[in-house]
Order: C-alpha cells, then structure tokens, then sequence
C-alpha cells in the first residue's frame, strides 16, 4: 500500500461527494411516490448501522484493506475469490456511474457525440487521477467539496426563487401506509447509495487519525442522508410524485423549470456540474479500490499498466452493461440491489463480523 496518509475533513468530503455522486440526480426511492423522502432516510440509518460494522473490521485489521483482511478471517481457499469477487464488484459499479455520467451528458448537452466518446474522455482523467494517488484525490476532493455545495445551494435558491415548489405534491405524507416505504428503504435506499460505502474500508488504512473513522463516517452518512432526503422532497414538490417516478433524471428536469424573469433560465449547467463533480469522485474511488485492491492480493506495487488495465475494464462494463439507458436503469434499481449489493454489501460483512467475533470470544 502507498505510504499516504489523509485527513478526517478530507475523508469526509470524499465520502460526502461519493455517497451523493449520481444519487443526487437519479431518481432515490421513488417507489414510496411521495414518501419517497421518508425512505431514504429510513435507509440512512442502515447505512450508518452498516459503517458500525466496517469500522469494527477495520479496527481488527487497521493496517489492511477488505481485500486485505478477507483471506485472514476465511482463509485462504475462501478468501482469495471472495477479495477477487469485491474487486470486480467495484470495477462494475464504476462502470455503472460511467454510464450515468455519460447518459446524463448525451441527454442534456452532448446530444451528438458518442457515449463511448464522452465515456472514453472521462476514463482518462480517472485514469490519471489513479495514477497520482489517494492523497492528491483527497486534495482534490476538498476543493471539489466547497463547489458541489455552491452548486446545490445555488440550485435550490433558484428553484424556489422561480415559485416552482408546491408543497401539496408531498401530500398525504404515509397515504399507503409504512409498507411500501419499507420496502423501498429496503433494499433499494439503503444499498443505494448508502451500503456503497463498503468501498472505503479500502481507504480506511490512509486515514492519519484512526480514531476519527467511525465518528467521520457517521457524520457523512447523516449529512448525505438528510441532502438526499431534502432533493427528493424538492423534485416531488415541483414535479409530482407521477412525474419523478417517470423521470430518468428528475433533479436535471426540476431545474430546468427554472425561469426567472426573461433572462435567468436553463440553468442545467449547474445539475450537470453537480453530477460531473459526483461522479468523477465516485469512479475515481472504485477504481482505485480496485487498483489497491489486487495490488494487494497478488502483493504487486500499484502500477501504471494495472492502472490502465482496471480502468480500461470499467470502460468496457459501461459500454456493455446494458444496451440503453432504459435497461440501465432497470438493472441499477431492480436487479443489482437484491443481487450484488446486498451480499457483498451486507451479507459478507456480516458474516466476516460474526467469524471475528466468535474468534476473539473463543480466545478469551
């Protein structure tokens, strides 16, 4: 592993970019209708549940990463795939937000260039971003943390500035009752994008005050939770429950209602940056996680042509996950949460919780 270290504010504002990353403007929950907001920070709270559990790992094993520690609680035979299998976990979720950063670009303004064009440009700078390492990532993340939050604020102001928000579309609050709100909480709210943070007991290690993981990781966890909550509520508000369950790009479409006398209108360009900034943070942590990741297990040193390799796999996924946008998002929201984000998010960190456990009780 590099020979970096970074600070709590820095880890923060990665986890605070990563977390809302595309989450901010992709539709979060909208299966609750107009309770959608409701379920997201029902899923808040089993994210920051599931952070208690990553932390204890990390506190076992301070000096490794999961793919680290894997092999040492499940042993050799076992442990070698399940690392593997995280690895090509987190190059699959890169290619995913990939795609919805170059889906969102085709959509709103680069409507006659390629995706695998727009796709292929913003690997190479993650590329490169991998290259230089996690400590100028981190760098870069708190710059790009003070910008995310004029963008979001700016927004917002502009939004209601414009009159556009009917508080009456967040009525009746719980019509159906709990059940469809559960439901959607979970898996749906709580592995997306809350569970994602199971990526960062890859960084956990770099972190040069240990002590302030798990009040950090909290922290963030609560503060994206109730932003994500606070965007929900304001796209139903403006657009209708109706009109953000149907909706690929709901925050992008509640903006671009925005009209301020005759001259302050469109102003996509702030959701698009918001998005750009999101998503370069998120791929650019899960393909590192990636790259550290084998690193690690096949006890190489982080390498240029690893570099290449990981993110010119990711570039592949995105082009070949799905073959439009409407089966993409179909994946993301139907099938990834119940079969790859739940076990790998959930199910193994349970497991390799209970095994640690039972181990240190069994030597006391």
């Amino acid at each position: 592993m590099e020979k970096v270290k970074i600070s709590p504010f820095q880890m923060f504002s990665l986890i605070i970019l990563f977390e809302l990353g595309s989450a901010v403007v992709v539709a979060v929950g909208v299966n609750a209708k107009q309770d959608a907001w409701i379920s997201i920070l029902i899923g808040m709270l089993g994210g920051m549940v599931l952070f208690c559990i990553y932390h204890y790992l990390f506190r076992q094993y301070p000096d490794l990463p999961l793919t680290g520690y894997i092999p040492k609680v499940f042993g050799k035979i076992i442990g070698y795939p399940v690392a593997v299998l995280y690895i090509l976990y987190f190059i699959y979720i890169a290619s995913r937000v990939l795609r919805d950063l170059g889906s969102l670009l085709v959509i709103s303004t680069l409507t006659q260039t390629p995706l695998l064009v727009i796709n292929l440009l913003v690997i190479l700078i993650i590329a490169y971003a991998n290259y230089l390492g996690i400590e100028p990532l981190a760098r870069a993340g708190e710059i790009f943390f003070f910008f995310f939050i004029f963008f979001l604020i700016s927004s917002n102001f502009f939004i209601f500035a414009s009159g556009l928000v009917k508080p009456e579309n967040l009525l009746p609050i719980l019509e159906g009752g709990w059940k469809p709100v559960l439901k959607t909480a979970f898996p749906l709210t709580f592995t997306f994008p809350f569970g994602e943070v199971i990526v960062f007991t890859m960084l956990m290690p770099y972190l040069n005050r240990p002590d302030s993981n798990l009040k950090t990781g909290l922290f963030s966890i609560l503060v994206c939770g109730f932003i994500l909550s606070y965007i929900s509520a304001i796209d139903i508000a403006v657009l209708g429950p109706q009109m953000v369950q149907t909706s690929i790009f709901p925050l992008l479409e509640t903006v671009s209602k925005v009209t301020i006398g005759d001259f302050l209108q469109r102003l996509d360009a702030l959701v698009i940056s918001i998005l750009v900034i999101g998503c370069f943070v998120k791929i650019s942590i899960f393909t590192y996680a990636a790259v550290i990741g084998t690193a690690n297990l096949f006890k190489k040193r982080k390498h240029p042509a690893l570099v290449s390799v990981i993110c010119l796999l990711t570039l592949a996924a995105s082009h070949f996950n799905a073959e439009n946008i409407q089966e993409h998002m179909y994946i993301g929201l139907k099938i990834v949460p119940v079969y790859l984000h739940l076990p790998l998010q959930t199910g193994l960190p349970l497991l390799l919780f209970i095994v640690v456990l039972f181990r240190k009780k069994r030597k006391t």
